[in-house]
């Protein structure tokens, strides 16, 4: 593997699983920075660099988001970004508690790259970054 390092714009509300994953990513993947954002909106602003927000620089290859979050849930954010030509290439893993087989469908009907479950025990979550850095070095931007 090489050591191609990682861009994430983690979306979270949650302070404690924002702290936990911000932890593990950092410990088994080559991470060089982390953005978070607490709500998708927030981080719509952050990637356009609107309302305030300057535009994220480096600009993230990787989004981590919730999906129950207030003001934009992280499914509302997915569908703005397919919709927008500038981002919507990006890879975006979802984290959330629903196991509901209509939010599975459609985040995969936005191009999601990952829906994930949650909770999930610290062994888990390690194997996911893991996965994750694996996924990004394998990515050709």
């Amino acid at each position: 593997m090489n050591d191609k390092q990682i861009h994430i714009l983690h979306i979270e509300d949650d302070k404690v699983d924002k702290m936990v994953m911000e932890k593990l990513l950092k410990t088994v993947t080559t991470v060089a920075t982390i953005h978070h954002a607490q709500d998708g909106q927030e981080a719509l602003d952050k990637l356009r660099g609107t309302n305030k927000h300057e535009k994220l620089s480096p600009f993230p290859q990787i989004i981590l988001s919730d999906i129950n979050m207030p003001r934009m849930s992280g499914m509302e954010f997915l569908k703005a970004l397919r919709a927008d030509a500038e981002l919507k290439h990006l890879s975006v893993f979802l984290f959330t508690t629903s196991k509901d087989d209509h939010d599975l469908y459609e985040a995969y009907q936005y191009n999601v790259t990952g829906y994930i479950v949650k909770p999930l025990n610290i062994i888990q979550v390690e194997a996911l970054c893991k996965s994750m850095g694996m996924f990004w070095n394998l990515c050709e931007y």
